[in-house]
Protein backbone atom coordinates (compact mmCIF):
# COMPACT_ATOMS: atom_id res chain seq x y z
CA UNK A 1 0.00 0.00 0.00
CA UNK A 2 2.80 2.41 0.97
CA UNK A 3 4.62 1.65 -2.32
CA UNK A 4 1.45 2.30 -4.27
CA UNK A 5 1.00 5.68 -2.57
CA UNK A 6 4.60 6.65 -3.23
CA UNK A 7 4.26 5.60 -6.86
CA UNK A 8 1.11 7.70 -7.24
CA UNK A 9 2.82 10.70 -5.68
CA UNK A 10 5.81 10.33 -7.99
CA UNK A 11 3.55 10.05 -11.04
CA UNK A 12 1.57 13.11 -9.98
CA UNK A 13 4.78 15.09 -9.49
CA UNK A 14 6.10 14.02 -12.91
CA UNK A 15 2.84 14.99 -14.59
CA UNK A 16 2.82 18.31 -12.77
CA UNK A 17 6.36 19.11 -13.94
CA UNK A 18 5.44 18.10 -17.48
CA UNK A 19 2.35 20.32 -17.49
CA UNK A 20 4.35 23.23 -16.06
CA UNK A 21 6.99 22.82 -18.78
CA UNK A 22 4.34 22.71 -21.48
CA UNK A 23 2.67 25.85 -20.11
CA UNK A 24 6.03 27.63 -19.97
CA UNK A 25 6.68 26.78 -23.62
CA UNK A 26 3.27 28.17 -24.58
CA UNK A 27 3.51 31.45 -22.66
CA UNK A 28 3.29 34.58 -24.78
CA UNK A 29 5.27 37.68 -23.87
CA UNK A 30 3.23 40.77 -23.08
CA UNK A 31 6.14 43.15 -23.67
CA UNK A 32 9.44 43.09 -25.61
CA UNK A 33 11.91 40.53 -24.29
CA UNK A 34 15.66 40.01 -24.23
CA UNK A 35 16.87 38.18 -27.34
CA UNK A 36 20.09 36.24 -26.92
CA UNK A 37 22.01 36.07 -30.20
CA UNK A 38 24.25 33.02 -30.48
CA UNK A 39 26.36 33.18 -33.66
CA UNK A 40 28.82 30.53 -34.81
CA UNK A 41 31.89 32.39 -33.64
CA UNK A 42 32.48 35.41 -31.43
CA UNK A 43 35.27 36.96 -33.51
CA UNK A 44 33.59 36.78 -36.92
CA UNK A 45 32.99 40.39 -38.11
CA UNK A 46 29.95 39.19 -40.06
CA UNK A 47 28.04 38.52 -36.85
CA UNK A 48 29.32 41.69 -35.24
CA UNK A 49 27.74 43.71 -38.05
CA UNK A 50 24.53 41.66 -37.90
CA UNK A 51 24.37 42.51 -34.21
CA UNK A 52 24.35 46.25 -34.98
CA UNK A 53 21.15 45.66 -36.95
CA UNK A 54 19.62 43.77 -34.02
CA UNK A 55 20.53 46.63 -31.68
CA UNK A 56 18.99 49.14 -34.09
CA UNK A 57 15.76 47.14 -34.05
CA UNK A 58 15.83 46.88 -30.26
CA UNK A 59 16.03 50.67 -30.11
CA UNK A 60 12.84 50.85 -32.15
CA UNK A 61 10.65 48.22 -30.49
CA UNK A 62 12.16 47.82 -27.02
CA UNK A 63 13.64 44.82 -25.31
CA UNK A 64 17.32 44.00 -25.53
CA UNK A 65 19.65 42.31 -28.01
CA UNK A 66 22.60 40.58 -26.36
CA UNK A 67 25.28 38.53 -28.11
CA UNK A 68 27.18 35.62 -26.63
CA UNK A 69 29.26 33.25 -28.73
CA UNK A 70 32.03 30.69 -28.48
CA UNK A 71 35.67 31.20 -29.39
CA UNK A 72 35.58 27.93 -31.35
CA UNK A 73 33.09 27.15 -34.10
CA UNK A 74 31.76 23.87 -32.73
CA UNK A 75 28.33 22.57 -31.78
CA UNK A 76 29.65 21.53 -28.35
CA UNK A 77 30.70 25.09 -27.60
CA UNK A 78 27.33 26.44 -28.71
CA UNK A 79 25.46 24.01 -26.47
CA UNK A 80 27.17 25.50 -23.41
CA UNK A 81 26.04 28.95 -24.52
CA UNK A 82 22.47 27.75 -25.11
CA UNK A 83 22.36 26.54 -21.51
CA UNK A 84 23.85 29.81 -20.28
CA UNK A 85 21.25 31.87 -22.12
CA UNK A 86 18.46 29.73 -20.67
CA UNK A 87 19.84 30.30 -17.17
CA UNK A 88 19.86 34.04 -17.87
CA UNK A 89 16.13 33.76 -18.67
CA UNK A 90 16.26 35.33 -22.12
CA UNK A 91 12.93 35.35 -23.93
CA UNK A 92 14.29 34.14 -27.26
CA UNK A 93 17.49 32.50 -28.46
CA UNK A 94 18.52 33.45 -32.01
CA UNK A 95 21.15 30.98 -33.19
CA UNK A 96 23.34 30.55 -36.26
CA UNK A 97 24.18 26.87 -35.99
CA UNK A 98 27.55 25.23 -36.38
CA UNK A 99 25.76 21.89 -36.67
CA UNK A 100 22.00 21.84 -37.26
CA UNK A 101 21.28 18.53 -35.57
CA UNK A 102 23.85 18.50 -32.76
CA UNK A 103 22.46 21.67 -31.13
CA UNK A 104 18.80 20.65 -31.57
CA UNK A 105 18.34 18.68 -28.31
CA UNK A 106 19.64 21.60 -26.23
CA UNK A 107 17.35 23.99 -28.08
CA UNK A 108 14.34 21.74 -27.53
CA UNK A 109 15.15 21.65 -23.81
CA UNK A 110 15.27 25.45 -23.88
CA UNK A 111 11.84 25.55 -25.50
CA UNK A 112 10.42 23.30 -22.78
CA UNK A 113 11.67 25.82 -20.23
CA UNK A 114 9.78 28.63 -21.93
CA UNK A 115 12.53 30.06 -24.16
CA UNK A 116 11.49 30.59 -27.77
CA UNK A 117 14.00 29.80 -30.52
CA UNK A 118 14.66 31.24 -33.97
CA UNK A 119 17.61 30.61 -36.26
CA UNK A 120 19.40 32.99 -38.59
CA UNK A 121 22.15 32.70 -41.19
CA UNK A 122 22.59 28.92 -40.63
CA UNK A 123 19.54 26.84 -39.76
CA UNK A 124 18.87 24.22 -37.09
CA UNK A 125 16.55 21.22 -37.21
CA UNK A 126 13.05 22.51 -37.93
CA UNK A 127 11.57 20.98 -34.77
CA UNK A 128 14.01 22.97 -32.64
CA UNK A 129 12.97 26.48 -33.71
CA UNK A 130 10.01 28.55 -34.87
CA UNK A 131 11.42 30.35 -37.93
CA UNK A 132 14.67 30.53 -39.89
CA UNK A 133 15.76 34.00 -41.02
CA UNK A 134 17.78 33.32 -44.16
CA UNK A 135 19.91 35.96 -45.87
CA UNK A 136 18.88 34.65 -49.30
CA UNK A 137 17.51 31.48 -50.83
CA UNK A 138 20.20 28.84 -50.33
CA UNK A 139 19.95 27.50 -53.84
CA UNK A 140 20.28 30.98 -55.30
CA UNK A 141 23.47 31.64 -53.32
CA UNK A 142 24.96 28.34 -54.45
CA UNK A 143 24.03 29.03 -58.06
CA UNK A 144 25.48 32.54 -57.90
CA UNK A 145 28.78 31.27 -56.47
CA UNK A 146 29.06 28.61 -59.16
CA UNK A 147 28.11 31.10 -61.88
CA UNK A 148 30.65 33.61 -60.55
CA UNK A 149 33.38 30.95 -60.62
CA UNK A 150 32.35 30.07 -64.16
CA UNK A 151 32.63 33.69 -65.25
CA UNK A 152 36.09 34.06 -63.70
CA UNK A 153 37.57 30.93 -65.32
CA UNK A 154 35.55 31.01 -68.56
CA UNK A 155 33.65 27.87 -67.54
CA UNK A 156 36.66 25.63 -68.00
CA UNK A 157 39.32 24.05 -65.80
CA UNK A 158 39.96 22.87 -62.25
CA UNK A 159 38.60 24.62 -59.18
CA UNK A 160 38.29 23.82 -55.48
CA UNK A 161 35.95 24.75 -52.66
CA UNK A 162 37.30 26.04 -49.33
CA UNK A 163 34.38 25.75 -46.89
CA UNK A 164 34.38 26.48 -43.16
CA UNK A 165 33.70 23.23 -41.29
CA UNK A 166 32.51 19.76 -42.37
CA UNK A 167 29.29 20.22 -40.35
CA UNK A 168 28.31 23.74 -41.52
CA UNK A 169 24.64 23.33 -42.44
CA UNK A 170 24.25 26.01 -45.07
CA UNK A 171 27.62 25.48 -46.73
CA UNK A 172 27.10 21.73 -47.08
CA UNK A 173 23.76 22.39 -48.74
CA UNK A 174 25.38 24.89 -51.14
CA UNK A 175 28.13 22.43 -52.07
CA UNK A 176 25.60 19.66 -52.75
CA UNK A 177 23.59 22.03 -54.94
CA UNK A 178 26.70 23.07 -56.91
CA UNK A 179 27.64 19.46 -57.55
CA UNK A 180 24.15 18.67 -58.86
CA UNK A 181 24.11 21.81 -61.00
CA UNK A 182 27.44 20.89 -62.59
CA UNK A 183 26.18 17.39 -63.33
CA UNK A 184 22.95 18.59 -64.93
CA UNK A 185 23.95 21.67 -66.96
CA UNK A 186 26.19 21.47 -70.00
CA UNK A 187 27.73 24.93 -69.55
CA UNK A 188 29.59 23.59 -66.49
CA UNK A 189 30.73 20.38 -68.20
CA UNK A 190 34.32 21.58 -68.61
CA UNK A 191 34.65 22.67 -64.99
CA UNK A 192 36.13 20.12 -62.59
CA UNK A 193 35.80 20.26 -58.80
CA UNK A 194 39.04 18.74 -57.52
CA UNK A 195 38.67 19.05 -53.75
CA UNK A 196 36.56 20.40 -50.88
CA UNK A 197 38.81 21.71 -48.08
CA UNK A 198 37.95 23.33 -44.73
CA UNK A 199 39.26 26.50 -43.11
CA UNK A 200 37.75 25.78 -39.66
CA UNK A 201 36.57 29.40 -39.23
CA UNK A 202 40.21 30.45 -38.77
CA UNK A 203 42.08 33.07 -40.81
CA UNK A 204 45.36 31.20 -40.44
CA UNK A 205 43.90 27.84 -41.44
CA UNK A 206 42.14 29.39 -44.44
CA UNK A 207 45.40 30.93 -45.59
CA UNK A 208 47.22 27.62 -45.22
CA UNK A 209 44.50 25.68 -46.98
CA UNK A 210 44.30 28.09 -49.91
CA UNK A 211 48.05 27.91 -50.46
CA UNK A 212 47.93 24.15 -49.98
CA UNK A 213 45.29 23.80 -52.70
CA UNK A 214 47.42 25.88 -55.08
CA UNK A 215 50.40 23.62 -54.38
CA UNK A 216 48.45 20.36 -54.61
CA UNK A 217 46.81 21.25 -57.93
CA UNK A 218 49.23 23.05 -60.29
CA UNK A 219 46.47 23.60 -62.87
CA UNK A 220 44.02 25.09 -60.36
CA UNK A 221 42.18 28.06 -61.84
CA UNK A 222 39.90 29.09 -59.00
CA UNK A 223 38.56 28.55 -55.50
CA UNK A 224 35.03 29.08 -54.21
CA UNK A 225 35.11 30.17 -50.55
CA UNK A 226 31.60 30.35 -49.04
CA UNK A 227 32.76 31.75 -45.69
CA UNK A 228 33.02 35.36 -44.50
CA UNK A 229 36.35 34.84 -42.73
CA UNK A 230 37.83 32.56 -45.38
CA UNK A 231 37.61 34.62 -48.53
CA UNK A 232 39.51 37.73 -47.31
CA UNK A 233 42.12 35.57 -45.57
CA UNK A 234 42.70 33.44 -48.66
CA UNK A 235 42.82 36.50 -50.91
CA UNK A 236 45.57 38.08 -48.79
CA UNK A 237 47.60 34.88 -48.70
CA UNK A 238 47.28 34.27 -52.44
CA UNK A 239 48.15 37.91 -53.17
CA UNK A 240 51.30 37.76 -51.02
CA UNK A 241 52.32 34.52 -52.73
CA UNK A 242 51.86 36.08 -56.18
CA UNK A 243 49.12 33.61 -57.07
CA UNK A 244 46.08 35.87 -57.06
CA UNK A 245 44.95 36.48 -60.61
CA UNK A 246 46.42 33.21 -61.83
CA UNK A 247 43.98 31.60 -59.40
CA UNK A 248 40.65 33.45 -59.18
CA UNK A 249 38.53 33.54 -56.02
CA UNK A 250 34.83 33.96 -55.35
CA UNK A 251 32.45 33.26 -52.49
CA UNK A 252 30.84 35.05 -49.57
CA UNK A 253 32.50 37.86 -47.64
CA UNK A 254 32.10 41.49 -46.60
CA UNK A 255 32.73 43.34 -49.86
CA UNK A 256 34.73 46.08 -48.17
CA UNK A 257 37.31 43.59 -46.87
CA UNK A 258 38.23 42.49 -50.40
CA UNK A 259 37.38 45.66 -52.31
CA UNK A 260 40.80 46.12 -53.91
CA UNK A 261 40.82 42.53 -55.15
CA UNK A 262 37.33 42.92 -56.59
CA UNK A 263 38.38 46.12 -58.33
CA UNK A 264 41.37 44.48 -60.03
CA UNK A 265 39.20 41.62 -61.30
CA UNK A 266 40.87 38.75 -59.46
CA UNK A 267 38.02 38.22 -56.99
CA UNK A 268 34.23 38.31 -57.14
CA UNK A 269 31.88 38.22 -54.18
CA UNK A 270 28.27 37.30 -53.45
CA UNK A 271 26.85 39.54 -50.74
CA UNK A 272 23.85 41.21 -49.14
CA UNK A 273 23.12 43.77 -46.41
CA UNK A 274 24.36 41.96 -43.29
CA UNK A 275 23.09 44.58 -40.86
CA UNK A 276 19.57 44.02 -42.20
CA UNK A 277 19.76 40.31 -41.38
CA UNK A 278 20.27 41.09 -37.70
CA UNK A 279 17.54 43.72 -37.85
CA UNK A 280 15.06 41.28 -39.41
CA UNK A 281 15.97 38.54 -36.94
CA UNK A 282 15.26 40.77 -33.96
CA UNK A 283 11.82 41.77 -35.25
CA UNK A 284 10.98 38.13 -35.97
CA UNK A 285 12.21 37.04 -32.52
CA UNK A 286 9.94 39.56 -30.77
CA UNK A 287 6.98 38.42 -32.90
CA UNK A 288 7.72 34.81 -31.91
CA UNK A 289 7.99 35.79 -28.23
CA UNK A 290 4.54 37.36 -28.39
CA UNK A 291 3.11 34.31 -30.23
CA UNK A 292 2.32 36.48 -33.25
CA UNK A 293 4.62 34.30 -35.34
CA UNK A 294 4.81 30.51 -35.08
CA UNK A 295 6.57 29.52 -38.30
CA UNK A 296 3.46 28.36 -40.12
CA UNK A 297 3.71 28.84 -43.88
CA UNK A 298 1.85 31.93 -45.06
CA UNK A 299 2.12 33.91 -41.81
CA UNK A 300 3.17 37.54 -42.20
CA UNK A 301 4.84 40.07 -39.93
CA UNK A 302 6.27 43.58 -40.12
CA UNK A 303 9.97 44.28 -39.68
CA UNK A 304 10.28 48.04 -39.25
CA UNK A 305 11.99 49.84 -42.13
CA UNK A 306 12.32 46.57 -44.09
CA UNK A 307 8.55 46.23 -44.47
CA UNK A 308 6.41 43.09 -44.59
CA UNK A 309 7.66 39.50 -44.70
CA UNK A 310 5.95 36.18 -45.30
CA UNK A 311 6.88 32.79 -43.89
CA UNK A 312 7.67 30.24 -46.57
CA UNK A 313 7.93 26.43 -46.48
CA UNK A 314 9.57 24.90 -43.39
CA UNK A 315 9.35 28.20 -41.52
CA UNK A 316 11.87 30.00 -43.70
CA UNK A 317 11.85 33.80 -44.08
CA UNK A 318 14.04 35.32 -46.78
CA UNK A 319 15.76 38.67 -46.33
CA UNK A 320 16.03 39.12 -50.09
CA UNK A 321 18.19 38.40 -53.12
CA UNK A 322 21.97 38.68 -52.97
CA UNK A 323 24.19 40.15 -55.71
CA UNK A 324 27.41 39.22 -57.44
CA UNK A 325 29.80 42.00 -56.41
CA UNK A 326 32.00 43.13 -59.30
CA UNK A 327 34.08 46.26 -60.10
CA UNK A 328 30.90 47.77 -61.56
CA UNK A 329 28.83 47.68 -58.34
CA UNK A 330 31.30 47.31 -55.45
CA UNK A 331 30.66 50.86 -54.23
CA UNK A 332 27.06 49.87 -53.32
CA UNK A 333 28.27 47.72 -50.44
CA UNK A 334 29.24 49.45 -47.21
CA UNK A 335 30.33 46.26 -45.48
Amino acid sequence: MRIAILTSMLLATTLSVGVAAARAAEECAKAPVTVGFLPKLDTDPYFQVAQTGAEEAAGEVGGKAIKQAPSQATAEAQIDFINNLVSQKVGVIAISANDSNAVAPALRRAQKQGVKVVSYDSDVATNARAVFLNQAAGDSLAEMMLESMGQLINYEGEFAILSSTPTATNQNAWIDFMKKKMASESKYSKMKLVQVAYGQESEQVNQQQALGLAQAFPNLKGIIIPAGIGLPAAARAMDQAGLLGKIKLTGLAPATLIKKYIQNGSVQDIWWNVKDLGYLTYYAAQAVAECKLTGKEGETFKAGRLGDFKVGPKGEVLLGPAKIVTPANVEEFKF
